[in-house]
């Protein structure tokens, strides 16, 4: 008999906010996938949380392995899958302010490494074009959530990591582009946009240094998850975690009535121009 359990995948688990929500969901009667780079972590962990947690080593960077990851989720979720947390991510791994570029054997210089953007975006990307695959494949009632980890710096500049905040940025920007279309068909897809969470991300040394205050706690994230998977008709919202606290954040207002138009009314015009090409 399929179970009538929840199915949902996070990336990013074997850690921080990843590990926090399927320990949460878990207490919830989900079955969780986890996927993460740290195949021991991993592992141990999906051993400790039994029968309705399965751990899958998965580089979401790799399509390949992405791909796999959801595939081998939907048949262990009973050709389910409810939920995608879109939560993995990873800060700049070279700086765009270095002084000590590589020139290559035609003494040009080398490409920066951009793997940052492969991770915090493309897979992003990639893993919501494969889970609404699934979601309409659903066995039972089609459709699902989408869960986005942004982060503050999706909203404000951080000037350490130009790269990370130009990847937090446009996953800001794609929540709100694609979320209306996918809401037709019962999918949804939300955002958050966390302010200093400890995580992997943050070196020990530095967390010890950083102000008590300005900490936002682990139970605003499952706060924001739980107001998301409770909600099958929210959808496209960014929301800014700070201390306690949920700050939905709007679009920047119009310029003016034309660029309204664009925004809001231009639908058709577009639909029909895309149409015809």
């Amino acid at each position: 008999m399929a179970s009538t359990k929840r199915v949902g995948i996070i990336t990013g688990a074997a850690s921080g906010m990843g590990l926090a929500l399927t320990k949460h969901l878990l207490t919830q009667d989900w079955r969780v996938i986890m996927a993460d780079t740290n195949a021991s972590a991993g592992t141990e962990l999906s051993k400790q949380f039994g029968e309705d947690c399965l751990f899958i080593q998965t580089d979401v960077s790799v399509y390949a392995q992405q791909a796999d990851l959801f595939a081998r989720a939907f048949e262990w979720g009973g050709n389910r899958l409810d939920f995608f947390a879109a939560n993995a991510g990873i800060d700049d791994k070279q700086s765009l302010y270095s002084m000590a570029e590589e020139l290559d054997e035609n003494n040009r210089v080398r490409e920066m490494n951009l793997v940052t953007f492969r991770v915090d975006l493309d897979a992003v990307v990639q893993g919501i074009w494969l889970f609404k695959y699934y979601a309409r494949r659903n066995s039972g009632k089609k459709g699902g959530k989408v869960v986005i980890t942004s982060s503050a710096a999706g909203l404000y500049p951080m000037d350490t990591n130009p790269l990370y905040t130009t990847a937090k940025h446009g996953l800001v920007g794609l929540t709100r582009a694609c979320a209306p279309t996918f809401l037709a068909e019962g999918i949804t897809v939300n955002c958050i946009c966390p302010a200093f969470v400890p995580t992997n991300l943050c070196p020990p040394h530095v967390l010890h240094l950083f102000p008590k205050e300005h900490i936002t706690p682990m139970s605003t994230v499952l706060k924001a998850h739980n107001m998301f998977l409770a909600d099958d008709n929210m959808t496209g919202q960014v929301v800014e975690l700070s201390l306690d606290q949920l700050y939905f954040r709007s679009p920047p207002e119009w310029a003016n009535d034309s660029q309204r138009w664009l925004g809001t009314e231009s639908k058709a015009f577009w639909d029909a121009a895309y149409k015809e090409s």
